[in-house]
């Protein structure tokens, strides 16, 4: 089982979990009934997982020849990996039916849309966004799990999340710029350059940020959320501090500061509304 989780990156679930519950918290103007959030939090980890294992089927033979990655396949075998990836998505499915009609039926699109990303470096240099919208459309799946519609609110939060997730992205690829120039993969970071690409990281961060407060304006938040806000800048801003570190520091510092980020929109969300 650790094996199964180092492969998946489990831990990473903390990246876009907080900001669908924190959409559903809003969209239960309250705390959510407890089989919607149950249900919603099986939505996230059926996807995510399913997502993850996609990735490294997909990407096998690219992981091996990687440095970074190299030890990948050695956490589980290729058939292994296509079993728990086809149990995962079924599970999702069949938890996105339990909720209501509508997410079951947007259930084999949001699965497309977690795929994609994984074969997106293949013809597109606008990868990370796509790896965003992955992650974005999390708030959005849970505001319809809890209103049976999309709203304004969960829209606004989704495209925030895409920007925060491509700019850390930018910053991540870095790592793999030599990599991917010579097996040809297609990234941002390898167009514009790494210092360029940072600085669009940086740019992606501030409208992130700017998209947050959006959020909380159409929803209607409190002080307590704004409040919160000063501290996702700082965390944001360690982020891009961070960026010529050494390869584990820059994992550990990306891991704590987006970690950081999402729980403390969380917080700042279920003190505002369930205080």
């Amino acid at each position: 089982m650790t094996r199964f989780l180092r492969l998946i990156r489990f831990s990473h679930t903390i990246f876009a979990l907080p900001f669908a519950l924190g959409a559903l918290v809003v969209a239960a103007n309250g705390w959510p009934p407890s089989r919607v959030l149950l249900l919603v939090i099986a939505c996230m980890v059926f996807a995510r997982t399913a997502a993850m294992l996609f990735n490294r089927i997909v990407d096998w033979s690219l992981d091996q020849r990687n440095p970074r990655t190299a030890s990948r396949h050695l956490l589980l075998s290729k058939s292994a990996a296509a079993t728990a990836l086809i149990i995962s998505s079924a599970g999702f499915i069949a938890s996105a039916a339990a909720i209501n009609s509508l997410t079951f039926l947007l259930s084999p699109v949001a699965l497309a849309v977690v795929f994609s990303y994984s074969l997106t470096k293949r013809f597109t240099s606008a990868t990370h966004f796509f790896l965003g919208l992955a992650l974005g459309i999390a708030p959005v799946g849970a505001w319809i799990a809890q209103m049976g519609r999309v709203g304004l609110a969960p829209l606004i939060l989704a495209g925030g999340v895409i920007c925060w997730v491509a700019g850390f992205d930018l910053i991540y690829a870095s790592q793999d710029y030599e990599f991917d120039r010579q097996e040809r993969l297609r990234s941002l970071v390898v167009v514009l350059g790494i210092q360029r690409g940072m600085a669009l990281a940086q740019l992606l961060h501030a409208v992130a940020f700017a998209a947050l407060i959006a959020f909380g304006l159409v929803a209607r938040l409190g002080v307590i959320y704004y409040c919160a806000m000063p501290l996702i800048a700082a965390a944001l801003y360690f982020e891009h501090r961070s960026e010529k570190l050494d390869l584990t520091s820059i994992n550990r510092a990306f891991f704590h500061s987006n970690a950081f980020v999402s729980t403390v929109f969380l917080l700042a969300v279920c003190l505002d509304r369930l205080c």
